[in-house]
């Protein structure tokens, strides 16, 4: 009978090694290669009369030496898989995102439905991706080996990841366009005068004045009086600059203009410096995250000092922290704590997968988990007493109220912060740091993101023999695609593009889909309690039993309460609150969200329609495991002692679905 198919073929483990040669014989296999699927050392593939009571010998026949397919790389010490994930989830979202959200949702009392999602949603799923691959050995989507059927979940994580790496750099385009900007006399967005200013420019200062009739004002370098009605009329040079010379903006989506040679030149060395992070592998990633992560805590640190001595930073360290607790009763803040823990803990992407797949076996991840999701929280909470406390100064030298300058996202970055740096001694230089902080800040979240879409390419395609070459052609096609797609969003238009992107294809709907279906395959497919026995096997205990009903209950509840949410709450993409999206750009966007949300339904059905035999024969066969050779590797005798029932002492076969 000829093999069954492998998408058909129920997978087995390999044959165990003998204790004596065990050293020779452990070869790791990728899961899901043709070692992986069940095919003993010198043994023929299960065939499809075999398929649930396969035996395999002890000591099997003497077979014809192959080749011993190289070990998985590991990280060189423990700490480097901690700085890689404080470096992917520590992002931009923590600085521009959470401060704001703080604020605008009740201060203090947002911490409230904040740390409580965190602890039922956060963390079981952080951990959940990560011990994945820990356990699998393998990237974002081999490691859905663990139940095939549902391997659409790693592709759904590709396709989010890509999108991700292709829109989030942008963000450090903007920023390296501004540093370079920054290393002048006089920044350049602190006065009028310049070929993108318009006539409508106006530096303006102290905007309580305008009630009694008239307010100081410079247009250029000549100051007037201007009336109330005037200064409605009038844009900052701060506001001009963005719109103006970085993006030079055009009035539709439709309208795509000239590209910007200044941004291509940007965006080229953005992805060079990514690339050369990633070529080698997790042996070079791992000593540059050290910079990369730890860097942006000193100067935030410089920024907190600096800030808090200027005058007014008081008052907007107050206004970031004063309680409103009426909204407790708003969903709107409930919602909007979960999304931003989905969005900073890096939760669906595949990225943790992948990290977590290059940890030793025995790596305690459970403790992990925990150490970073009070570094990532801690770093959101740290950075609002940066933002604020520049805010509380800016609001006080232009007399308004600091909720007339409070922003979220690019408005922060690139229009709030750096109108507040002019109004600063020493301007250049906080700009400097500020700008550099940005980039380094998003730099590791980029090469980490694209090195988690590396790996999971090259499981999905696993070449033992193939070296170091391989890896570096892949990691240099996916920049160059991606730099390709970036090409789009330097355009003048290009911003209405960048939001799509944002909005649809990373956004808080396809992230709670993502995880939503995580914790259900894991906790009601593969079993709650078998994984929390797979990692009691890594890490030597068993997890509190909290972790389990988080995955099997409260995560997925939280995960659907937030998306119907969203749904419901939907409304026609904006830019600026003025520019409304046409018709056919909304389309565009959900096409980008669907094209990950369908990857799961779409494979359950392909492999469902694929396989033959009764319905339940298909989902038995189809949720069957395809281990790897390290499963048995690391099964010590003692541990197969406690698993294995007594057999008569001359029987040289066991069930391998027992030894597992």
């Amino acid at each position: 009978m000829p093999p069954v198919p492998a998408d058909t073929a129920a997978p087995q483990p390999p044959a165990a090694p003998r204790r004596d040669a065990a050293a020779a014989a452990t070869a790791a296999a990728p899961a899901g290669s043709a070692e992986g699927r069940g095919e003993a050392e010198g043994a023929e593939p299960p065939t499809a009369g075999e398929e649930r009571a396969v035996t395999a010998p002890l000591v099997g026949p003497p077979a014809p030496p192959k080749a011993a397919a190289p070990e998985r790389e590991t990280w060189t010490r423990q700490m480097d898989f901690i700085m890689s994930c404080v470096g992917f989830a520590v992002g931009l979202g923590n600085v521009w995102r959470f401060p704001y959200l703080c604020y605008k949702n009740g201060g203090g009392v947002f911490l409230i439905p904040y740390l409580l999602i965190v602890f039922v949603g956060g963390i079981p799923v952080f951990f959940l991706e990560v011990a994945l691959g820990q356990f699998m050995k393998q990237g974002g989507i081999a490691a859905w080996n663990i139940a095939p059927l549902f391997k659409g979940l790693g592709l759904a994580s590709m396709v989010i990841v890509f999108f991700c790496n292709s829109y989030y750099i942008m963000i450090l385009v903007w920023g390296l366009f501004y540093l370079v900007h920054s290393l002048t006399d006089t920044l350049p967005w602190a006065t009028c005068g310049h070929a993108w200013n318009t006539e409508q420019c106006a530096e303006l200062f102290h905007l309580e004045l305008c009630r009694n009739g008239s307010t100081n004002a410079s247009a250029g370098t000549a100051p007037f009086n201007l009336s109330c009605a005037d200064l409605a009329s009038k844009r900052s040079p701060v506001i001009e600059f963005w719109e103006n010379k970085v993006l030079r903006l055009s009035g539709d989506l439709s309208e795509p203009g000239e590209m910007n040679w200044q941004m291509i030149l940007c965006l080229v060395t953005t992805w060079v410096v990514v690339y050369f992070c990633i070529w080698k592998g997790v042996k070079s990633t791992g000593k540059i995250v050290y910079f990369t992560a730890l860097f942006p805590y000193v100067v935030l640190i410089l920024l907190l000092v600096h800030g808090v001595t200027l005058p007014g930073a008081l008052g907007g360290i107050v206004y970031y922290l004063k309680p409103d607790w009426s909204k407790l009763a708003e969903a709107q803040v409930w919602i909007d704590a979960g999304t931003q823990i989905f969005f900073s803990y890096a939760i669906g992407l595949g990225a943790l997968t992948a990290l977590g797949s290059y940890n030793r076996f025995h790596n305690n991840c459970y403790r992990d988990a925990y150490i970073l999701a009070v570094i990532n929280s801690s770093t959101s909470f740290f950075a609002g007493f940066v933002v604020f406390s520049v805010l509380g100064f800016m609001a006080s030298e232009q007399g308004v109220d600091i909720s007339k300058v409070a922003e979220s996202g690019p408005g922060l970055a690139f229009i709030a912060y750096p109108k507040a740096v002019t109004l600063m001694p020493l301007s250049p230089l906080w700009a400097t740091l500020f700008f550099f902080m940005l980039l380094v800040l998003g730099l590791d979240s980029q090469f980490v993101g694209v090195e988690g879409f590396i790996t999971g390419i090259l499981d999905l395609f696993p070449q033992p023999g193939a070296g170091s070459l391989r890896r570096e052609l892949t990691a240099a096609l996916c920049c160059v695609v991606c730099c390709l797609i970036d090409l789009s969003m330097v355009t003048q238009g290009g911003m209405y593009v960048f939001q799509l992107f944002d909005n649809y294809s990373a956004s808080g709907i396809t992230l709670l889909w993502q995880a939503f279906w995580e914790c259900v395959v894991i906790a009601w497919v593969y079993g709650a309690d078998r994984f929390m026995d797979d990692v009691a096997r890594m890490i030597g205990y068993r997890p509190l039993p909290f972790m389990k009903w988080c995955w099997a209950v409260v995560t997925p509840l939280v995960c659907v309460g937030i998306f119907v949410f969203h749904v419901v709450n939907y409304k026609p993409l904006t830019y600026n609150k003025t520019y409304v999206y046409p018709w056919w750009g909304d389309a565009i966007g959900w096409v980008l969200a669907l094209s990950s949300m369908l990857c799961i339904p779409c494979t359950v059905l392909y492999k469902l329609l694929r396989c033959k035999g009764s319905l339940r024969e298909r989902w038995q066969l189809l949720t069957t495991p395809i281990w790897g050779h390290h499963h048995l590797e690391y099964l010590t005798p003692e541990a197969e002692a406690k698993l294995l029932a007594p057999e008569p002492p001359k029987e040289k076969a066991m069930l391998f679905e027992t030894v597992i």
